[in-house]
């Protein structure tokens, strides 16, 4: 035996990190590393324990006492290393990690010296290549899709093209080409590294699917290519892309989602990508190079933030545009009574707490009217589509002693509410903070003094990004509280930075959305998570104390809360993974009873056995052989004795009656009926009958004995008449738009967001598409906490999409200030009377 030790899981970490490769490289292949080993280790350990099992076993079957011998020897080989086996693998396969920017090994050399030397190849390397070669091609094509993500992630890391399954560090060849090596130097014989091959197959082999999803989950949570699919390409066999009525609807329902950046929405709560509010800005600043602003005047702005206000003075011109949208509008409805007098709603408005500031020219035009308030561009909202407002106001006619003043004059005047706001619990909008501000202002600088143009308009984007917001929280939650008491400081944090609305990711909008979405009219009750709510009371209660300027205040509040919701998503890809490893449990049970039914079908169109003993093989037997294929599978020497056990059920009972039973089979088949849960008695009879020429039985009739059966549950088999008569139910046809949703469905990556329509109201609930089989046609969802929400088949979400009661969530919807924010600039542009961009989401 070799002297030579097994290389601890710190030496293999050590391996890896002399990879001579970037510093943010080596740490993705640590961990990704740490990954592999928590995933495998114990799968490894038990791979040992049952290697020795079985060697056992094999040498209790031995034919003679020099096998016997071979056998023991190498079991007191096995248990030198058993708890070494672990490290050895693991070692190998960190080897193939660190050296994983090499190029495929070439193998002319190694040809050319086997030539040279004239050996011919041993039957040893053939038989040892063909089973891990068969090992590793069974479980890529089992995980195609996931591995191809992998492999797409590894190659950016390698800097190099996208690695196949075979060069891949972690994928099933690599871990069969590791498994050969510890086989090795365990200096296992080759019949005790196949008996190895086989219990490796069947106790680590299965892990490794969760191995990669896990890999592809940590690795799009560093950075490395986050919100990678796979997208299959489905060649059209006939007419050229677009032409026809029929392929271009079938093109917009599969691809729909897809297209323009929209791709399926599979994060969790928290963690869904945001939007870019800079191109919508950029977006603005484009249209509105193309359209004169609709005052006579401009601000102006220092030259080192004019390129920077740039995207801000498309926001200005746009809510200029609906503002004079808004008076042209009110001016024809009160032609009678005046353009825009004082009298109606207008004289009924508080002493300036309702005046907006005056158009572009800061209030200095003595000819130019205030604008419209906020109120009249909800009203206006209202109409289009938007939020409900107040009714439409008009503002007194002019006031050309208006002195704006300075922003640090507001921010100090939003200091003051915000101390009284955090003291007093109020329950204000952002209207009457507005309200608030500008009275407080004018009581300290004057009756002339209002707002500045830039910080009128802050006022109003922030009112109406809010109006939506409210839109889609529940207002009888927590969450509508931590909202309001969020308004001052967010008015504060907007007015003091110019990019508020245009910088992505900004840390006071972040943790705004972080309280929005925790009240979202999505979630259901169980959706709830108690302790992020304390957490955002904690974080509002934070900023509403300490904030007086310092964006840091924000994004120490919101990184507390992004740590909690990056903990709950990782708590709830646990628990969604036991749902989806008992959903793929009851696939291959499922593929198992298909399989055993079409070999019966077979059986019975071929050899015709009696009616009875077709029922009983349908209804027995068939439990038999599920239960073979989920034990041993389908390429076992167990399932070939099953199969050739039910042909020579055929046989004996196609023979007629009167013949003699075939005693010894007779005791076979009730050995396996009692292994699938039989009774002694009800084994035996049921053996009698398929082992008896004819299928006749003298000691059990056939009424008690189908009795019995009809009393019994079925293997796999819920006991649940509701779900048993759902699979067995036949649906119509499906119609040409529900096959192109089908069709869609079933390319969608793991994890894609729905919205179900749940009431006749049109209230929706979110809910995630863990996992879907193409075999039987299930699909499992679960909620925001990975817990089993409902399963349904594709057929019926199909169905569901033609409605429209169902549909995916794209990225572009995944985010609630996204969305809140694309319907408010979205409703100004209607308001104004320019093109809306149809890719936005409604």
């Amino acid at each position: 035996m070799s002297g030579t030790a097994p290389r601890s899981s710190s030496q293999a970490m050590a391996r890896i990190a002399a990879t001579q490769a970037p510093a943010r490289v080596r740490h993705l292949l640590e961990i990704s590393f740490l990954a592999t080993d928590e995933v495998l280790r114990t799968p490894l350990q038990l791979t040992a324990i049952d290697l020795e099992r079985a060697l056992f076993k094999q040498a209790e079957m031995a034919h003679n006492s020099q096998i016997q011998s071979d056998i023991y020897a190498q079991l007191r080989v096995l248990r030198e290393h058993t708890e070494q086996l672990p490290d050895f693998f693991l070692d190998a396969l960190a080897a193939q990690v660190a050296a994983f920017k090499d190029p495929p090994k070439a193998s002319p050399e190694a040809h050319a010296a086997a030539f040279k030397a004239m050996t011919l190849v041993e039957d040893t390397d053939i038989d040892r290549d063909i089973v891990l070669h068969e090992m590793a091609r069974r479980e890529a094509f089992r995980a195609t899709s996931p591995l191809l993500l992998l492999g797409q992630r590894f190659a950016v890391l390698a800097a190099q093209p996208a690695f196949d399954p075979e060069r891949l560090p972690v994928g099933p060849y690599a871990l069969c080409r590791a498994l050969r090596d510890c086989g090795e130097q365990m200096q296992l014989n080759l019949d005790t590294q196949l008996v190895l091959y086989q219990v490796f197959d069947r106790m680590v082999m299965p892990r490794h699917g969760e191995l990669v999803d896990r890999l592809n989950i940590l690795l799009e949570r560093e950075g490395v290519l986050p919100g990678l699919v796979y997208r299959p390409h489905l060649p059209r066999p006939s007419a050229p892309r677009g032409s026809g009525a029929v392929s271009g609807q079938a093109d917009a329902a599969s691809a729909g989602p897809r297209a323009a950046g929209n791709a399926p929405l599979t994060s969790w709560q928290g963690q869904a990508p945001a939007a870019s509010w800079a191109s919508i800005s950029n977006e603005l600043q484009t249209s509105a190079a193309a359209a004169p602003l609709h005052a006579t005047g401009a601000p102006t702005h220092s030259p080192g933030a004019a390129a920077a206000m740039a995207p801000m003075e498309s926001l200005h011109s746009l809510l200029d545009a609906a503002r004079q949208a808004l008076t042209m509008s009110a001016g024809a409805a009160g032609a009678a009574g005046g353009s825009g007098g004082a009298g109606g709603a207008g004289s009924a408005a508080p002493a300036g707490g309702s005046a907006m500031p005056a158009g572009r020219a800061g209030g200095t035009s003595a000819g130019m009217g205030a604008m419209p308030d906020f109120a009249a561009l909800q009203a206006a909202q209202a109409q289009h589509g938007g939020a409900a407002g107040a009714p439409l106001a008009a503002q007194p006619a002019g006031n050309p002693a208006a002195q704006p003043v300075s922003t640090q004059t507001a921010m100090d005047v939003l200091g003051k509410l915000q101390a009284a706001a955090a003291s007093s619990g109020s329950r204000h909008s952002m209207a009457d903070i507005r309200t608030a501000l500008l009275a407080q202002v004018k009581a300290e600088h004057g009756a002339a003094a209002t707002l500045s143009v830039q910080d009128g308009d802050t006022m109003d984007l922030l009112g109406m990004l809010y109006s939506e917001l409210h839109r889609e929280v529940r207002s009888e939650g927590p969450a509508a509280d931590l909202l309001r008491r969020l308004q001052v400081p967010l008015a504060r944090a907007a007015i003091s930075d110019q990019e508020f609305f245009l910088r992505d990711q900004h840390p006071a909008r972040e943790l705004l959305n972080a309280v929005a979405e925790s009240g979202a009219v999505w979630l259901s009750d169980d959706d709830s998570d108690p302790v992020l709510l304390l957490k955002l009371k904690d974080a509002v209660n934070k900023v509403v104390t300490d904030y007086q300027g310092d964006e840091t205040v924000f994004v120490e509040a919101n990184n507390i809360i992004q740590g909690h919701l990056r903990s709950a998503a990782r708590r709830a890809e646990m628990a969604e993974r036991r749902q989806v490893d008992a959903a793929r449990g009851k696939e291959r049970l499922e593929a198992a009873k298909q399989l055993a039914n079409r070999t019966i079908d077979t059986l019975c169109q071929n050899s015709e056995p009696p009616k009875f003993v077709q029922t009983l093989l349908r209804k027995a037997w068939a439990d038999v052989l599920t239960l073979t294929l989920l034990r041993q599978g389908e390429g076992s020497d167990e399932w070939q004795q099953r199969e050739q056990a039910t042909r020579r059920i055929g046989e004996i009972t196609g023979l007629a009656p009167g013949g003699a039973a075939d005693t010894s089979f007779g005791e076979e088949i009730e050995q396996s009926l009692l292994q699938v849960g039989y009774h002694q008695d009800e084994a035996a009879a049921i053996s009698r009958r398929l082992s008896t020429p004819g299928g006749e039985d003298d000691i059990t009739s056939r009424t008690e004995l189908a009795a019995k059966l009809k009393m019994r549950a079925r293997l796999g088999e819920s006991g649940e008449p509701e779900e048993e008569e759902r699979r067995k139910k036949v649906e119509p046809a499906r119609t040409e738009q529900e096959e192109a949703h089908y069709r869609q469905l079933r390319t969608l990556p793991f994890g894609t967001w729905f919205e179900f329509t749940v009431n006749q109201q049109g209230d929706n609930r979110r809910q995630r598409l863990s996992w879907y089989s193409l075999i039987t046609g299930n699909a499992l969802f679960v909620n925001q906490r990975g817990q089993k929400v409902s399963e349904h088949s594709l057929d019926t979400m199909s169905r569901l999409m033609a409605k429209g009661q169902l549909r995916i969530v794209t990225e572009d919807r995944g985010r609630l200030i996204d969305r809140a924010w694309q319907a408010t600039v979205r409703a100004l542009r209607s308001i104004a009377g320019q093109p809306t961009n149809t890719g936005e989401s409604a």
